[in-house]
């Protein structure tokens, strides 16, 4: 199967677009509490997204789900859900939580009315990842890698993988048998570690979920041009993942590796 894809955007045009293409997740982003802080060396998009596109986007799309991204368990977060809910989200993502209180209280106050997901990025969380697996309610995880890295005070976010961070994490949730996803992915033939390199990476992890990135189309361009980009790099993608062989798994993980570390230690470019 291929992967399950997300795209973050607040336009509905754009969105159209994405769904029209085979994208299965449309994301509004609402967390912004704390995030200017945490990612302020990175060059990182920082949400701009509002309550009101909850209902923008769930008035026209038809195929793709709709997730929304609130912010970090807060003394708002009852109100934030009930709004995003009645403004239809069909599912909701609680970010940087760090213990199994918080997975808790988010479980409860959602009450299986939607979806829900739950994006690990914390040191803390993987230290009760345990507790939190035995939970009854928790549908997915998926492993941030831009806030998991810096809570781990690595330099650049793709040594999660190179190091065995991401594999640790995610074989704990396999054996709970929860779906997972980690990161995202550029189009193919970009990124500092090609995409190709971490899509294969997704196939060997068993991961069924990833972002795609802002570079994967740039959707400030015209409709026509995002429609045409869009179609291209979706079509690249399936292609590329319909081929994937478990024979290029260990080759593709070894190659991975020595790319990461190469990055790492000639400090290339790592706010990208």
């Amino acid at each position: 199967m291929p992967l399950t894809v997300f795209y973050i955007t607040n336009n509905p045009d754009v969105a159209l677009i994405a769904e029209s293409v085979g994208v299965d997740r449309i994301w509004v982003d609402l967390e912004t509490l704390g995030k200017e802080e945490r990612q302020r060396w990175l060059n990182s998009v920082k949400s701009c997204h509002t309550m009101s596109d909850v209902g923008k986007l769930a008035s026209v799309l038809t195929k793709a789900e709709l997730l929304v991204r609130i912010n970090p368990w807060n003394a708002g977060s009852e109100r934030e859900i009930e709004d995003a809910i009645s403004r239809g989200a069909k599912r909701i993502m609680l970010p940087m939580w760090k213990t199994p209180e918080e997975v808790r209280a988010f479980l409860n106050c959602v009450n299986r009315r939607v979806r829900t997901s739950l994006l690990l990025e914390t040191r803390e969380a993987e230290e009760c990842l345990d507790e939190v697996l035995k939970m009854d309610g928790v549908e997915e995880i998926h492993v941030g890698l831009n806030d998991l890295h810096l809570s781990y005070g690595l330099s650049f976010m793709f040594e999660l993988l190179a190091n065995g961070t991401v594999e640790r994490i995610v074989n704990k949730i396999k054996a709970a048998g929860i779906p997972y996803g980690f990161g995202g992915i550029s189009h193919l033939g970009d990124g500092l570690v090609p995409a190709e390199m971490i899509v294969t990476e997704h196939y060997r992890l068993g991961s069924t979920r990833a972002i795609l990135s802002r570079s994967f189309c740039d959707q400030t361009k015209p409709l026509d041009r995002v429609r045409e980009e869009f179609a291209r790099n979706m079509k690249i993608l399936r292609d590329y993942e319909s081929k994937i062989d478990p024979s290029a798994y260990e080759p593709n993980r070894r190659a991975l590796q020595a790319r990461v570390d190469e990055i790492v230690t000639n400090g290339l470019n790592l706010k990208k």
